[in-house]
This record gives C-alpha cells, structure tokens and sequence, in this order.
C-alpha cells in the first residue's frame, strides 16, 4: 500500500532528553505500525534545533484518527510531554497525485 498521507510532529527536546524521547519513539514504532489502522511508516528524524517523527498513512482520515487514538493519548503524549521545551506542532499532509 502506498503511503497518502503524512502526519508530521515536530518537537523542541533538548539534547539531555533525546535519549528518553527515542525510547519513546522505539517502544511504540512497531506496535504503531501493527495495530494502528492505515499506519505505513514511522520514522524519526533529528536536527539541531527540533526531533520530528514521520509517520506514513494510507489516508488523512486515518492519521487525523491516530490522535485520539488510546495509544496516542495514553502511551505516547505521556511519554513525551515532559520532555518537551514547547508546545509541539502536529501537521497533516496529503500526498499530492
């Protein structure tokens, strides 16, 4: 299947907490992509200044339902929140034809 859509998360981690957010994005990659409906990829992604983590849909729909989804809400916005040195921002891109 081939990916759709995007939904982009981009975070402010400082440097001291990068480890902990990569747990974080190790623990739920795979259950992510097993049990998240549409869910295709999910990548992370560094620089400097932020940490973005890329995850591939097969819809818009389906990344937009990801968010409230129990294992966003739950597992992981938790597991990120206190790492974080602002608010993040969350974007969802359609893949043009």
């Amino acid at each position: 299947m081939n990916v759709k859509a995007y939904l982009e998360i981009t975070m402010k981690i400082g440097e001291a907490n990068r480890p902990a957010a990569a747990k974080v994005y190790a623990d739920y990659r795979q259950p992510f992509l097993d049990t998240i409906e549409g869910a295709l990829t999910k990548n992370l992604l560094l620089r400097d200044e932020d940490v973005q983590v890329l995850h591939g849909f097969d819809s818009a729909e389906h990344a937009q339902a990801y968010l409230s989804s129990a294992m966003f809400q739950n597992d992981v916005f938790v597991g990120l929140k206190p790492l974080w040195s602002a608010d993040p921002e969350v974007r969802i891109y359609t893949v043009a034809s």
